[in-house]
């Protein structure tokens, strides 16, 4: 028995990350279709433009899908919650930030809470305040990161250890090795972005999706670091040029405005990578083909399974 599916309702324990203010129904729709947890992510929107985005997911799937809120960022997190009570919404992801004092109201409504956490501490505290389920990131993982800087390897063992609820995995995880592993580590599942957007129905710029394919091992980098924002985006001339900037020593502020979702929308939709940004996690120099959603997750099963025999083997 696999926890993760039993609680969220889904065939594979494969769920998608939020991906912010480029989050989709055509992309979300798919994975929820194929039997994994689709999610939207509210990033910056404004409420009208969540509830566009709910209806349009709605009507693609029959299917359970996640809502990711980010809590510090996120527009009005209140009305948004309100929006997803009133939308009957099953699933929430929560994010950057404090989720005790929401979890409590989202379960009334009989919604099944995700909780992001990068540290054992924060894992604690989010079960102590009733999350159904930790997502466990490390800093593998592209977009917005913890300043912890903790690898998965390292991180979901120990969060495994000291909490009773379901931990998924994210961050460096591609494919069906990765899957294996994090359960190996003590996961019950995983959670994938980058991948992710490699997928046919992904409606993201090919400039995007062929800078995935052709990646090597080393071209995502930090950005932010040095205001206390850190980012993990591919090594585009706009991430070059942040980076030089940072060493200038770039104000704050002047970072924030050239990291917001107007430039992430600009590099990963319009593939404006001159102008503008795309997450990657580290995982880009795994990915080598563009299959639909249902043929990734089925693969990665199917692979998971071969590692987990040849593991048997090795260890007899």
């Amino acid at each position: 028995m696999n926890r993760v599916c039993e609680m969220l309702k889904i065939t594979y324990p494969i769920i998608q990350g939020g991906m912010g203010n480029v989050s989709n129904a055509e992309l979300a729709s798919a994975i929820s279709n194929a039997g994994g947890l689709g999610t939207i992510g509210v990033g910056t929107m404004s409420v009208e433009e969540i509830e566009k985005l709910l209806i349009s997911t709605k009507g693609m799937t029959d299917s359970r899908f996640a809502v990711n809120v980010p809590i510090t960022v996120a527009s009005d997190v209140k009305k948004i919650f309100q929006l997803l009570i009133q939308h009957e919404v099953k699933i929430v992801s929560l994010s950057a930030g404090n989720p005790a004092p929401f979890i409590p109201k989202l379960k009334e409504h009989g919604m099944t809470v995700i909780c992001v956490v990068a540290s054992v501490y924060h894992a604690k505290k989010a079960e102590d305040a009733g999350a159904d389920l930790i997502v466990a990131e490390g800093y593998e993982a592209a977009g917005l990161n913890s300043p912890y800087e903790t690898t998965t390897m390292t991180l979901i063992p120990q969060i495994a250890s000291a909490v009773q609820i379901p931990v998924i995995a994210a961050g460096g995880i591609g494919d069906g090795r990765g899957l294996a592993a994090a359960f190996a580590l003590g996961a019950e599942g995983v959670q994938m972005g980058t991948r992710f957007i490699a997928v046919k129905e992904a409606p993201f710029h090919e400039a995007y999706k062929s800078s995935l394919l052709h990646a090597k091992d080393n071209e995502t980098v930090i950005i932010g670091r040095s205001v206390g924002k850190i980012r993990r985006v591919y090594r585009t001339p706009y991430a070059e040029r942040l980076l030089s900037y940072e060493k200038q020593g770039i104000e704050p502020d002047r970072f924030h405005e050239m990291t917001t979702e107007e430039q992430h929308i600009a590099g990963a939709v319009k593939g404006d990578l001159e102008n503008g940004f795309i997450n990657s996690g580290q995982i880009a120099g795994l990915i080598e083909d563009v299959p639909t959603a249902a043929e990734l997750m089925k693969k990665m099963m199917d692979e998971a399974k071969k590692a987990a025999e040849m593991l048997n083997k090795r260890l007899t």
